[in-house]
């Protein structure tokens, strides 16, 4: 497995911590916990991101699996990544499949789209372990009217890097670190990453001076940046200028998440204004406003026949009701 090069502190400094930030339970779509993983952080410092939930993790008994209803979407993109467990995927747009166990499904809503994600019927049956998360990716002024895409990216495609001393695994899922690139396709330049790291092993990442740094914690202990800020479960941290970016675990961590497991993210700040309403990330209020229009008229798109049995989507529920 390459190994990532360790970046030198003269041509790639290393960024220093600006904030670390704790993202707060809360509910989604049907009732399926999750922690608002950028309630803390300015969106000038996520730019180009808008939001992140982390999904579960959780143990779901038989009857409890929950999704979220068709709703719809306009200006953005999301990014549903299932790091264990499985989420069902459908859209206007014919796009769709099964999101399993290290996969991403990346959806490019553009110009509009309705879609929905549910648990597979065998899994609400016998319920089991869920984790995943959202992601929300900015889409320029340029692009936001672009036709709806669909990418189904499998685990096995992600580029596999370890560090020098072979403590962290690193999956590059999208974006490029040290020359080995992801397989996921963006039309807003970010790198997106999901390294695990042993007790005491530490990964020096080489960053883009050019993109934003931030670094969230799925679960364990450790510490981020040269000045070994402490890192917990369920926080982000956010980095300043430079060129490189640091991640440690401790070397004492509990019995029940021996692994630092962290989301490494990156992007080139677009820059543009951001009018955010529920499932609409456009610039302008009046954008906003037609979306909605757009939206109760049927002009998103049509729910297809042979669709995913679910609750009416009239309601407009799931992360329509986000705002």
């Amino acid at each position: 497995m390459p190994h990532v090069p360790a970046p030198d502190p003269q041509t790639a400094p290393p960024r220093p911590v600006r904030s670390v930030t704790g993202a707060p339970r809360g509910f989604e779509g049907e009732g399926f916990p999750v922690h608002r993983a950028f309630a803390g952080a300015s969106l000038r410092d996520l730019d180009p991101f808008i939001h992140m939930d982390q999904m579960g993790e959780v143990e779901y008994a038989p009857g409890e699996p929950k999704g979220t209803p068709w709703h719809p979407h306009r200006g953005f993109e999301t990014v549903t990544y299932i790091i264990d467990g499985e989420m069902e995927h459908q859209d206007s747009n014919g796009g769709g499949g099964l999101i399993a166990d290290g996969a991403t499904q990346w959806m490019t809503a553009g110009g509009g789209i309705l879609h929905i994600e549910t648990p597979p019927e065998h899994l609400v049956v016998s319920g089991g372990l869920f984790h995943g998360i959202q992601l929300w990716v900015n889409l320029p002024r340029a692009n936001k009217w672009n036709p709806p895409q669909y990418q189904s990216i499998e685990g096995p495609q992600a580029a596999l890097l370890s560090s020098p001393d072979g403590g962290a695994l690193v999956r590059v899922i999208a974006g490029e670190v040290a020359g080995h690139r992801g397989p996921g396709g963006t039309f807003t330049p970010i790198t997106m990453i999901h390294a695990t790291l042993g007790p005491g092993a530490r990964l020096d990442l080489p960053w883009r001076p050019d993109f934003n740094a931030l670094v969230y914690s799925l679960s364990g202990r450790g510490t981020v940046g040269a000045e070994q800020r402490p890192l917990d479960a369920h926080e982000l941290a956010v980095f300043g200028q430079g060129g490189s970016l640091s991640v440690a675990a401790t070397e004492r961590p509990d019995s029940r998440t021996p692994n630092l497991d962290v989301l490494i993210l990156g992007g080139r700040p677009i820059r543009e204004p951001v009018a955010h309403y529920g499932p609409f990330v456009m610039n302008t209020k009046a954008e906003i406003a037609q979306a909605v229009e757009d939206f109760q008229s049927g002009r998103l798109g049509v729910i297809p026949a042979g669709r995913i049995p679910h609750t009416d989507p009239a309601t407009g529920g799931g992360d329509a009701e986000r705002n």
